[in-house]
Protein backbone atom coordinates (compact mmCIF):
# COMPACT_ATOMS: atom_id res chain seq x y z
CA UNK A 1 0.00 0.00 0.00
CA UNK A 2 1.39 3.42 -0.73
CA UNK A 3 2.42 5.69 1.95
CA UNK A 4 -0.41 7.86 3.17
CA UNK A 5 -0.52 11.46 3.07
CA UNK A 6 -1.63 12.91 6.36
CA UNK A 7 -3.27 16.17 5.88
CA UNK A 8 -2.08 18.71 8.05
CA UNK A 9 -5.15 19.92 9.23
CA UNK A 10 -7.32 16.69 9.54
CA UNK A 11 -4.47 15.48 11.70
CA UNK A 12 -3.77 19.08 13.79
CA UNK A 13 -7.87 18.34 14.24
CA UNK A 14 -7.61 14.96 15.11
CA UNK A 15 -4.97 16.11 18.06
CA UNK A 16 -7.41 18.51 19.34
CA UNK A 17 -10.04 16.52 18.98
CA UNK A 18 -7.70 13.81 21.29
CA UNK A 19 -7.47 16.21 23.76
CA UNK A 20 -10.30 18.00 24.07
CA UNK A 21 -11.76 14.36 24.80
CA UNK A 22 -10.17 14.94 28.21
CA UNK A 23 -11.44 18.34 28.33
CA UNK A 24 -14.62 18.08 27.57
CA UNK A 25 -15.34 17.45 31.19
CA UNK A 26 -13.99 20.73 32.15
CA UNK A 27 -16.21 22.43 29.53
CA UNK A 28 -18.99 23.31 30.47
CA UNK A 29 -18.52 21.54 33.88
CA UNK A 30 -22.12 20.43 33.82
CA UNK A 31 -24.21 17.13 33.27
CA UNK A 32 -21.22 14.48 33.20
CA UNK A 33 -20.12 12.73 36.61
CA UNK A 34 -18.01 9.61 37.24
CA UNK A 35 -20.18 6.41 37.35
CA UNK A 36 -18.16 4.86 40.11
CA UNK A 37 -16.54 6.68 43.35
CA UNK A 38 -16.57 10.23 42.40
CA UNK A 39 -13.09 10.90 43.86
CA UNK A 40 -12.07 7.33 41.87
CA UNK A 41 -11.27 5.23 44.80
CA UNK A 42 -10.91 1.62 44.88
CA UNK A 43 -9.57 -0.38 42.05
CA UNK A 44 -8.76 1.37 39.08
CA UNK A 45 -5.31 -0.92 38.00
CA UNK A 46 -5.44 -1.39 34.31
CA UNK A 47 -4.94 -4.98 32.76
CA UNK A 48 -6.31 -4.51 28.93
CA UNK A 49 -9.81 -4.69 28.59
CA UNK A 50 -10.92 -7.48 27.37
CA UNK A 51 -7.44 -8.11 25.80
CA UNK A 52 -8.28 -7.58 22.04
CA UNK A 53 -6.06 -6.85 19.67
CA UNK A 54 -6.74 -3.01 17.33
CA UNK A 55 -6.38 -3.63 13.52
CA UNK A 56 -3.84 -1.54 12.74
CA UNK A 57 -3.70 0.10 9.70
CA UNK A 58 -0.80 -0.20 7.01
CA UNK A 59 0.04 3.05 6.30
CA UNK A 60 3.36 1.95 4.21
CA UNK A 61 5.78 3.14 6.79
CA UNK A 62 8.28 0.76 8.01
CA UNK A 63 10.64 1.43 11.02
CA UNK A 64 12.01 0.74 14.54
CA UNK A 65 11.05 2.99 17.29
CA UNK A 66 11.85 2.52 21.11
CA UNK A 67 10.52 4.37 23.86
CA UNK A 68 12.47 4.91 27.23
CA UNK A 69 9.77 4.85 30.29
CA UNK A 70 6.54 3.80 30.48
CA UNK A 71 5.04 7.14 32.33
CA UNK A 72 2.05 9.14 31.05
CA UNK A 73 4.14 10.29 28.27
CA UNK A 74 6.17 7.07 27.36
CA UNK A 75 3.05 4.86 27.57
CA UNK A 76 0.86 7.32 25.68
CA UNK A 77 3.28 8.09 22.27
CA UNK A 78 3.83 4.03 22.43
CA UNK A 79 0.01 4.05 22.09
CA UNK A 80 -0.31 6.32 19.54
CA UNK A 81 2.86 5.65 17.69
CA UNK A 82 1.33 2.26 16.53
CA UNK A 83 -2.44 3.60 16.68
CA UNK A 84 -1.11 6.20 13.88
CA UNK A 85 2.13 4.91 12.36
CA UNK A 86 0.30 1.57 11.62
CA UNK A 87 1.56 -2.37 11.50
CA UNK A 88 5.16 -1.18 10.02
CA UNK A 89 6.10 0.82 13.37
CA UNK A 90 7.59 -1.46 15.31
CA UNK A 91 7.96 0.14 19.08
CA UNK A 92 9.78 -1.09 22.25
CA UNK A 93 8.90 0.52 25.41
CA UNK A 94 11.52 -0.04 27.63
CA UNK A 95 10.02 -0.22 31.19
CA UNK A 96 11.75 -1.56 34.68
CA UNK A 97 8.90 -1.42 36.60
CA UNK A 98 6.17 -3.78 36.81
CA UNK A 99 3.28 -1.04 37.23
CA UNK A 100 2.99 2.80 36.42
CA UNK A 101 2.10 4.24 40.00
CA UNK A 102 -0.30 7.55 38.73
CA UNK A 103 1.20 11.14 40.69
CA UNK A 104 -2.17 12.20 40.17
CA UNK A 105 -4.36 11.20 42.79
CA UNK A 106 -1.46 9.98 44.91
CA UNK A 107 -2.42 12.73 47.61
CA UNK A 108 -5.64 11.10 48.61
CA UNK A 109 -3.31 8.30 49.65
CA UNK A 110 -1.90 10.42 52.45
CA UNK A 111 -5.20 11.04 53.72
CA UNK A 112 -6.36 7.29 53.52
CA UNK A 113 -8.88 7.69 50.75
CA UNK A 114 -7.15 6.11 48.36
CA UNK A 115 -4.13 3.09 48.26
CA UNK A 116 -1.34 2.76 45.62
CA UNK A 117 -2.68 0.22 44.55
CA UNK A 118 -5.50 1.61 43.31
CA UNK A 119 -3.24 3.96 41.19
CA UNK A 120 -1.26 1.38 40.03
CA UNK A 121 -1.19 0.79 35.88
CA UNK A 122 0.34 -1.75 33.79
CA UNK A 123 1.27 -1.85 30.03
CA UNK A 124 -0.39 -5.22 29.26
CA UNK A 125 -3.03 -3.26 26.86
CA UNK A 126 -0.79 -1.57 25.23
CA UNK A 127 1.14 -4.89 23.94
CA UNK A 128 -2.23 -6.97 23.82
CA UNK A 129 -4.31 -4.34 21.90
CA UNK A 130 -1.67 -2.40 19.98
CA UNK A 131 1.11 -4.79 19.21
CA UNK A 132 4.00 -2.92 22.11
CA UNK A 133 7.21 -4.82 23.09
CA UNK A 134 7.20 -4.58 26.76
CA UNK A 135 11.35 -4.86 27.42
CA UNK A 136 11.86 -4.96 31.32
CA UNK A 137 15.39 -3.16 31.57
CA UNK A 138 16.41 0.51 32.10
CA UNK A 139 18.56 2.67 29.44
CA UNK A 140 22.28 2.63 30.16
CA UNK A 141 23.70 4.56 27.16
CA UNK A 142 22.75 5.94 23.91
CA UNK A 143 24.92 5.97 20.73
CA UNK A 144 23.19 8.44 18.63
CA UNK A 145 25.92 7.89 15.98
CA UNK A 146 24.72 4.30 15.65
CA UNK A 147 21.11 4.49 16.63
CA UNK A 148 21.17 2.39 19.08
CA UNK A 149 20.51 2.39 22.61
CA UNK A 150 22.22 -0.07 25.61
CA UNK A 151 20.43 -1.43 28.23
CA UNK A 152 20.81 -2.71 31.82
CA UNK A 153 20.43 -6.29 30.99
CA UNK A 154 23.29 -5.90 28.21
CA UNK A 155 20.99 -6.16 25.58
CA UNK A 156 21.60 -3.14 22.29
CA UNK A 157 18.12 -1.96 20.75
CA UNK A 158 18.66 -0.25 17.25
CA UNK A 159 15.94 3.14 16.49
CA UNK A 160 15.56 4.65 13.66
CA UNK A 161 13.73 7.21 16.19
CA UNK A 162 13.93 7.24 19.85
CA UNK A 163 11.78 8.93 22.24
CA UNK A 164 13.07 9.56 25.94
CA UNK A 165 10.42 10.11 28.57
CA UNK A 166 12.28 9.67 31.87
CA UNK A 167 10.76 11.48 34.03
CA UNK A 168 12.91 13.26 36.85
CA UNK A 169 16.03 12.98 39.37
CA UNK A 170 15.40 14.36 43.02
CA UNK A 171 18.05 16.42 44.34
CA UNK A 172 19.85 16.45 47.60
CA UNK A 173 18.52 19.91 49.41
CA UNK A 174 17.87 21.70 52.63
CA UNK A 175 20.81 19.17 54.25
CA UNK A 176 18.98 16.46 53.16
CA UNK A 177 20.25 13.25 51.51
CA UNK A 178 18.63 10.55 49.49
CA UNK A 179 18.26 8.41 52.17
CA UNK A 180 16.70 10.87 54.33
CA UNK A 181 14.22 11.05 51.79
CA UNK A 182 13.32 7.13 51.81
CA UNK A 183 13.16 7.31 55.74
CA UNK A 184 12.67 9.95 57.45
CA UNK A 185 11.60 13.06 55.51
CA UNK A 186 10.17 12.03 52.55
CA UNK A 187 9.60 14.19 49.60
CA UNK A 188 6.75 11.78 47.94
CA UNK A 189 6.76 13.36 44.85
CA UNK A 190 6.86 10.12 43.21
CA UNK A 191 4.12 7.98 44.13
CA UNK A 192 5.28 4.69 46.00
CA UNK A 193 7.18 3.70 48.85
CA UNK A 194 7.61 7.25 50.36
CA UNK A 195 3.78 8.17 49.54
CA UNK A 196 2.92 5.26 52.18
CA UNK A 197 5.78 6.71 54.85
CA UNK A 198 4.20 10.15 54.66
CA UNK A 199 0.57 8.39 54.91
CA UNK A 200 2.00 6.67 58.10
CA UNK A 201 4.02 9.92 59.46
CA UNK A 202 0.34 12.06 59.07
CA UNK A 203 -1.64 9.30 60.81
CA UNK A 204 0.99 9.25 63.59
CA UNK A 205 0.37 12.69 64.39
CA UNK A 206 -1.92 14.30 67.05
CA UNK A 207 -3.83 18.02 67.86
CA UNK A 208 -0.80 20.58 68.26
CA UNK A 209 1.43 18.88 65.63
CA UNK A 210 2.86 21.23 62.81
CA UNK A 211 3.17 20.22 59.34
CA UNK A 212 6.12 21.35 57.21
CA UNK A 213 6.02 21.65 53.55
CA UNK A 214 8.96 22.85 50.96
CA UNK A 215 8.03 24.21 47.65
CA UNK A 216 11.03 24.26 45.07
CA UNK A 217 11.85 27.15 42.83
CA UNK A 218 9.99 26.53 39.79
CA UNK A 219 10.19 24.49 37.38
CA UNK A 220 9.15 21.47 38.75
CA UNK A 221 6.36 18.46 38.47
CA UNK A 222 2.37 19.50 39.06
CA UNK A 223 2.60 23.51 39.69
CA UNK A 224 0.01 23.21 41.62
CA UNK A 225 0.17 20.12 43.29
CA UNK A 226 1.88 21.12 46.61
CA UNK A 227 -0.76 23.74 47.37
CA UNK A 228 -3.47 20.70 46.54
CA UNK A 229 -1.22 18.97 49.33
CA UNK A 230 -1.47 21.36 51.76
CA UNK A 231 -5.13 21.66 51.63
CA UNK A 232 -6.07 18.01 51.78
CA UNK A 233 -3.42 17.92 54.98
CA UNK A 234 -4.85 21.03 56.49
CA UNK A 235 -8.11 19.45 55.87
CA UNK A 236 -7.30 15.95 56.94
CA UNK A 237 -5.45 16.63 60.26
CA UNK A 238 -8.38 19.34 61.85
CA UNK A 239 -11.16 16.79 60.77
CA UNK A 240 -9.04 13.72 62.43
CA UNK A 241 -6.34 14.89 64.87
CA UNK A 242 -7.31 18.13 66.37
CA UNK A 243 -8.26 21.66 65.37
CA UNK A 244 -4.94 22.72 67.02
CA UNK A 245 -2.74 21.25 63.66
CA UNK A 246 -1.11 23.69 61.89
CA UNK A 247 0.84 23.43 58.11
CA UNK A 248 3.33 25.87 57.33
CA UNK A 249 4.15 26.09 53.44
CA UNK A 250 7.66 27.44 52.94
CA UNK A 251 7.66 28.17 48.80
CA UNK A 252 10.73 29.31 47.66
CA UNK A 253 8.68 31.10 44.93
CA UNK A 254 7.76 34.65 45.10
CA UNK A 255 4.06 33.60 44.77
CA UNK A 256 1.42 30.97 44.33
CA UNK A 257 2.59 29.15 41.10
CA UNK A 258 -0.99 27.91 40.15
CA UNK A 259 -4.73 28.77 40.87
CA UNK A 260 -3.23 31.86 42.77
CA UNK A 261 -7.23 32.82 43.48
CA UNK A 262 -8.20 29.62 44.58
CA UNK A 263 -5.41 28.71 46.62
CA UNK A 264 -5.53 32.25 48.03
CA UNK A 265 -8.73 31.81 49.14
CA UNK A 266 -8.11 28.36 50.53
CA UNK A 267 -5.72 29.65 52.99
CA UNK A 268 -6.88 32.53 53.65
CA UNK A 269 -10.44 31.77 54.23
CA UNK A 270 -11.49 27.97 54.55
CA UNK A 271 -7.93 26.91 56.27
CA UNK A 272 -7.91 30.07 58.07
CA UNK A 273 -5.84 29.75 61.18
CA UNK A 274 -4.39 26.52 60.54
CA UNK A 275 -2.71 26.92 56.58
CA UNK A 276 0.58 29.22 57.14
CA UNK A 277 1.46 29.91 53.35
CA UNK A 278 5.31 32.12 53.19
CA UNK A 279 6.48 32.84 50.01
CA UNK A 280 10.18 34.13 48.93
CA UNK A 281 11.81 31.85 51.98
CA UNK A 282 15.27 31.00 51.47
CA UNK A 283 17.78 29.22 53.38
CA UNK A 284 15.79 26.81 54.02
CA UNK A 285 17.76 24.11 56.70
CA UNK A 286 16.09 20.76 57.83
CA UNK A 287 17.22 18.52 60.49
CA UNK A 288 15.91 14.93 59.52
CA UNK A 289 16.23 13.36 62.83
CA UNK A 290 14.26 16.22 65.58
CA UNK A 291 12.46 17.80 62.85
CA UNK A 292 13.59 21.30 63.06
CA UNK A 293 12.65 23.31 60.24
CA UNK A 294 14.98 26.88 60.11
CA UNK A 295 14.62 29.68 57.05
CA UNK A 296 14.91 33.33 56.12
CA UNK A 297 11.32 34.82 55.54
CA UNK A 298 10.88 37.08 52.79
CA UNK A 299 11.57 40.32 55.09
CA UNK A 300 14.96 38.65 56.29
CA UNK A 301 14.02 37.76 59.36
CA UNK A 302 15.70 34.02 60.26
CA UNK A 303 12.60 31.41 61.34
CA UNK A 304 13.04 28.29 63.50
CA UNK A 305 9.87 25.78 63.64
CA UNK A 306 9.67 22.41 65.91
CA UNK A 307 7.67 19.85 63.85
CA UNK A 308 6.27 16.72 64.07
CA UNK A 309 6.22 16.03 60.23
CA UNK A 310 8.36 17.65 57.19
CA UNK A 311 7.25 17.46 53.63
CA UNK A 312 10.39 18.41 51.77
CA UNK A 313 9.76 18.77 48.30
CA UNK A 314 13.33 19.30 46.94
CA UNK A 315 13.96 20.88 43.61
CA UNK A 316 14.34 18.30 40.41
CA UNK A 317 15.80 17.70 37.04
CA UNK A 318 15.55 15.78 34.33
CA UNK A 319 16.24 11.99 35.47
CA UNK A 320 20.00 11.35 33.83
CA UNK A 321 20.89 14.74 33.68
CA UNK A 322 23.32 14.78 36.61
CA UNK A 323 27.15 14.22 36.32
CA UNK A 324 27.64 10.96 35.05
CA UNK A 325 23.80 10.18 34.12
CA UNK A 326 23.03 8.67 30.43
CA UNK A 327 21.21 11.75 29.61
CA UNK A 328 23.79 14.38 30.39
CA UNK A 329 26.54 11.89 28.37
CA UNK A 330 24.31 11.37 25.49
CA UNK A 331 23.91 15.11 25.11
CA UNK A 332 20.29 15.65 26.16
CA UNK A 333 21.08 17.79 29.28
CA UNK A 334 21.21 20.99 27.01
CA UNK A 335 19.18 23.53 28.81
CA UNK A 336 20.50 26.90 30.23
CA UNK A 337 21.13 25.42 33.28
CA UNK A 338 21.67 21.74 31.86
CA UNK A 339 18.74 20.74 33.82
CA UNK A 340 16.20 19.92 31.20
CA UNK A 341 16.19 18.29 27.75
CA UNK A 342 15.68 21.37 25.54
CA UNK A 343 13.20 20.25 22.16
CA UNK A 344 11.84 21.46 19.21
CA UNK A 345 8.10 21.57 20.20
CA UNK A 346 6.71 20.88 16.56
CA UNK A 347 8.31 17.31 16.79
CA UNK A 348 10.00 17.15 21.03
CA UNK A 349 13.15 16.26 18.91
CA UNK A 350 16.18 17.29 21.05
CA UNK A 351 17.21 20.55 19.73
CA UNK A 352 21.20 19.04 20.34
CA UNK A 353 20.73 15.24 18.76
CA UNK A 354 19.26 14.33 16.06
CA UNK A 355 16.70 11.66 15.50
CA UNK A 356 16.01 10.92 19.52
CA UNK A 357 12.81 12.69 21.25
CA UNK A 358 12.30 13.79 25.16
CA UNK A 359 8.87 13.79 26.23
CA UNK A 360 7.35 14.54 29.56
CA UNK A 361 8.63 16.33 33.03
CA UNK A 362 11.94 16.09 31.63
CA UNK A 363 11.58 18.05 28.44
CA UNK A 364 11.99 21.93 28.57
CA UNK A 365 9.69 23.39 25.59
CA UNK A 366 7.30 26.07 27.36
CA UNK A 367 4.44 23.63 28.77
CA UNK A 368 4.36 22.84 32.57
CA UNK A 369 5.52 19.29 33.90
CA UNK A 370 2.58 17.59 34.46
CA UNK A 371 0.79 13.91 33.82
CA UNK A 372 -1.91 15.27 31.61
CA UNK A 373 1.00 17.47 29.49
CA UNK A 374 3.00 14.68 29.13
CA UNK A 375 0.12 12.57 27.19
CA UNK A 376 -0.57 15.76 25.16
CA UNK A 377 3.13 16.09 24.54
CA UNK A 378 3.39 12.53 23.30
CA UNK A 379 0.16 13.02 20.91
CA UNK A 380 2.36 15.90 19.44
CA UNK A 381 5.35 13.89 19.47
CA UNK A 382 3.61 10.19 17.83
CA UNK A 383 2.33 12.53 15.11
CA UNK A 384 5.78 14.33 14.23
CA UNK A 385 7.52 11.01 14.25
CA UNK A 386 4.68 9.10 11.73
CA UNK A 387 5.29 12.30 9.84
CA UNK A 388 8.94 12.31 9.36
CA UNK A 389 8.83 8.75 8.45
CA UNK A 390 6.71 8.83 6.12
CA UNK A 391 8.89 12.43 4.82
CA UNK A 392 6.84 14.49 5.33
CA UNK A 393 7.45 17.69 7.72
CA UNK A 394 5.74 18.15 11.54
CA UNK A 395 3.23 19.88 11.79
CA UNK A 396 3.65 23.59 12.02
CA UNK A 397 1.19 24.71 14.70
CA UNK A 398 0.58 22.44 17.21
CA UNK A 399 -2.11 22.88 19.43
CA UNK A 400 -1.96 20.92 23.41
CA UNK A 401 -4.01 20.99 26.41
CA UNK A 402 -3.13 21.40 30.10
CA UNK A 403 -6.02 20.32 32.21
CA UNK A 404 -6.01 19.40 36.65
CA UNK A 405 -8.11 19.20 39.29
CA UNK A 406 -7.10 20.70 42.98
CA UNK A 407 -8.72 19.07 45.83
CA UNK A 408 -9.53 21.76 48.48
CA UNK A 409 -11.19 19.68 51.19
CA UNK A 410 -12.42 16.09 51.28
CA UNK A 411 -15.77 17.29 48.99
CA UNK A 412 -14.58 20.12 47.48
CA UNK A 413 -12.09 20.88 44.63
CA UNK A 414 -10.95 23.51 41.76
CA UNK A 415 -9.49 23.18 38.31
CA UNK A 416 -7.15 25.00 36.26
CA UNK A 417 -6.73 24.54 32.19
CA UNK A 418 -4.97 26.59 29.63
CA UNK A 419 -4.95 25.70 25.55
CA UNK A 420 -1.12 26.02 24.43
CA UNK A 421 0.05 26.80 21.17
CA UNK A 422 3.58 27.28 19.04
CA UNK A 423 4.75 30.36 19.13
CA UNK A 424 7.45 30.77 16.01
CA UNK A 425 9.07 33.73 17.40
CA UNK A 426 9.95 32.21 20.76
CA UNK A 427 9.84 28.61 19.59
CA UNK A 428 8.05 27.56 22.16
CA UNK A 429 4.78 26.20 22.85
CA UNK A 430 2.44 29.20 24.66
CA UNK A 431 -0.97 30.57 26.45
CA UNK A 432 -3.42 30.67 23.69
CA UNK A 433 -5.97 33.41 23.90
CA UNK A 434 -9.13 34.58 21.15
CA UNK A 435 -7.88 31.96 18.50
CA UNK A 436 -3.86 32.13 18.96
CA UNK A 437 -0.84 33.07 21.22
CA UNK A 438 -2.01 36.67 23.14
CA UNK A 439 0.50 38.43 24.97
CA UNK A 440 -0.33 38.16 28.48
CA UNK A 441 -2.62 35.24 28.05
CA UNK A 442 -2.65 33.22 31.09
CA UNK A 443 -4.50 29.41 31.82
CA UNK A 444 -7.85 29.64 33.09
CA UNK A 445 -8.90 28.74 36.78
CA UNK A 446 -12.60 27.63 38.49
CA UNK A 447 -14.36 30.41 38.88
CA UNK A 448 -15.35 28.99 42.25
CA UNK A 449 -13.77 26.12 44.94
CA UNK A 450 -17.57 23.20 44.62
CA UNK A 451 -18.43 19.75 45.28
CA UNK A 452 -19.49 19.63 42.16
CA UNK A 453 -16.16 20.13 40.75
CA UNK A 454 -14.82 17.30 43.02
CA UNK A 455 -17.05 14.71 41.44
CA UNK A 456 -15.74 15.72 38.08
CA UNK A 457 -12.53 14.96 39.32
CA UNK A 458 -13.05 11.33 38.74
CA UNK A 459 -14.06 11.41 35.05
CA UNK A 460 -11.11 13.08 34.18
CA UNK A 461 -8.66 11.26 35.72
CA UNK A 462 -10.46 7.81 34.66
CA UNK A 463 -10.64 9.61 31.12
CA UNK A 464 -6.78 10.22 31.20
CA UNK A 465 -5.81 7.45 32.05
CA UNK A 466 -7.92 5.19 30.14
CA UNK A 467 -6.74 7.14 26.75
CA UNK A 468 -2.73 6.42 28.27
CA UNK A 469 -3.33 2.78 29.28
CA UNK A 470 -6.24 0.90 27.50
Amino acid sequence: MAIRKFDNLNRRNALVLSATAVMGILYPLVGRTDDGDDNGGGSTSQSGAGGQPIALATTGIRANVVVVGGGMAGASVAKYLRLWGGSGVNVTLVEPDDAYVSNIMSNFVLTSVRSLSSLSYTWDQLATAYGVVRKKARLQSINSANRQVVLSDGSVLSYDRLVVAPGVDFENAYGLTAQDYDTRTPHAWRAGLQTTLLQQQLAAAVNGDTYVMTIPVAPYRCPPGPYERACLVADYLTTRKGPNCRVLILDENPKIQAEAVNFGRAFGVIHAGVVNYQSGVTGIAIDPVTKVVTYTDKSGLSQTVQARVVNPIPPHRASGSGAGGWMAAAGLNNSADGRWAKVNPLSYESTAVAGVHVIGDAAQCGLPKAGHVGNQEAKICADAIVRLLSGQSPDSAPVANSACYSPITATTASWLTAVYQYDPVTQTMKVAANGGVTAGAAPTEAAAITSGNFKQMGTWFNTLMGDTYT
